[in-house]
C-alpha cells in the first residue's frame, strides 16, 4: 500500500538516503528542511519523481499536512553544527518535537524519533544498552544537543502515554557514508577529506577513545523496520554498528584505503568527548531481526570513492 511520509530533515546526510529508499519502496515522500544543514544537492535526484515534495520549513512552526508516517530526523547533528547556535538547536529537539508530535496526533500518524547514542553522554557503562540512563553533562557545550534530544525521548514518550501515540524512538549511533558534508567536523569525513589532501589528519585527544561506525545503508534499513514493527514496541531502540575502534585506528586505516601520505597530528580533546561509544544491539536484533551487514573498509571505500567526487580527485 501506497503510504504518505513526512521526513524532517529530508535533504539532510540521513534524511535524503531515507527519502530516497522510501521512493523505491513505492511510497509518497514529503520531504521537509529548513536547509540549515541539508543540502538542495542531496535531494537533486529525486526532484522528477512524481511521488516527491519539497518544503522549505522549520519545524520550531507548525506544519499542517496529511500524512501516514512521520520520520522526525530535523536537527543538526554534528558538533560544528548543533554548538554554532546551541538555543536553535534545543529548540529543534524541543519544540520541533512538540509541534511533530502534535501533528502526529491530529492526522493520527505514526511518528518516529531520530535520537542518538549521545543521551549515553560519557558513558560508565560498556558497551551501552537502553536500560542504561546515561552520563550527561547538563551544562556544558555539548548539552543543547545531548539534552535536547533527552527531552525529545520524554515528549515522545508522554504522548504515547496521554494521547495513545504511535511512537517509535531510534537511537543512532555513528554512522556515515556518502552525502556527509564536508565540512561537518565528524571524525569519518574530516579524516578522509585531510587523506585526500594530503594534509595531516587531526586527531582530538590521545586517539584511544573509541567509536563504532554504521555504513548508511544499514542504518536507513533500522530505521524502517524500526517504523514497521508492531505498535506494541516503542523503543528506544539503539541501530549502530557493534565493531568497536579507536580513533586512532580509524585514521590509520583511512590512510591505508586512500594511499594518502598523511600524517597524524594530535590536538587537545573537546570538552565532554566521550571515551567509549559503542551500542548494544541486542533489541535490535530480537524485535527488529536487524543487524549491520557493511564492514567499515567496506564503507570506508564507499565514503571514500564518495569524497573524491566532491574534492575533484
Amino acid at each position: 500500500m501506497r503510504k504518505q511520509i513526512l521526513v524532517t530533515g529530508g535533504a539532510g546526510f540521513l534524511g535524503s538516503h531515507l527519502c530516497e529508499r522510501l521512493l523505491n519502496g513505492g511510497h509518497e515522500v514529503v520531504c521537509v528542511d529548513n536547509f540549515y544543514t541539508g543540502q538542495k544537492a542531496n535531494i537533486s535526484s529525486l526532484a522528477q519523481n512524481q511521488y516527491f515534495e519539497v518544503m522549505r520549513h522549520d519545524i520550531c512552526f507548525p506544519l499542517y499536512v496529511e500524512v501516514d508516517e512521520i520520520y522526525n530526523l530535523a536537527c543538526p547533528a554534528s558538533p560544528i553544527h548543533y554548538q554554532f547556535d546551541p538555543v536553535q538547536t534545543t529548540k529543534t529537539s524541543v519544540h520541533g518535537s512538540i509541534n511533530m508530535l502534535g501533528l502526529a496526533k491530529r492526522v493520527k500518524a505514526k511518528i518516529l524519533l531520530a535520537s542518538t547514542s549521545e543521551v549515553y553522554g560519557d558513558p560508565k557503562v560498556h558497551p551501552q544498552p537502553e536500560t542504561y540512563w546515561g552520563n550527561v553533562n547538563p551544562l556544558g557545550p555539548r548539552a543543547c544537543y545531548d539534552e535536547g534530544k533527552r527531552c525529545a525521548e520524554t515528549l515522545f514518550f508522554d504522548y504515547y502515554r496521554q494521547h495513545q501515540l504511535k511512537i517509535k524512538v531510534a537511537r543512532i549511533f555513528n554512522t556515515y557514508g556518502p552525502r556527509m558534508y564536508v565540512n561537518d567536523g565528524r571524525v569519518v569525513s574530516n579524516f578522509v577529506i585531510q587523506a585526500l589532501r594530503g594534509e595531516d589528519i587531526t586527531i582530538f585527544g590521545d586517539g584511544s577513545q573509541t567509536r563504532s561506525f554504521c555504513y548508511v545503508d544499514d542504518l536507513i534499513d533500522g530505521l524502517i523496520k524500526l517504523m514497521n514493527s508492531p505498535d506494541d514496541f516503542t523503543g528506544p531502540v539503539n541501530l549502530g554498528n557493534t565493531a568497536e575502534y579507536s580513533v586512532f585506528e580509524l585514521a590509520e586505516t583511512i590512510i591505508k584505503l586512500t594511499g594518502s601520505r598523511s600524517r597524524i597530528a594530535f590536538k587537545p580533546s573537546p570538552e565532554d568527548d566521550p571515551r567509549q561509544r559503542q551500542p548494544d544491539i541486542a533489541l535490535a536484533k530480537e524485535k527488529l531481526n536487524w543487524q549491520p551487514s557493511v564492514n567499515l573498509t567496506e564503507g570506508l571505500n564507499k565514503t571514500i570513492t564518495y569524497f573524491k567526487q566532491i574534492v575533484g580527485l
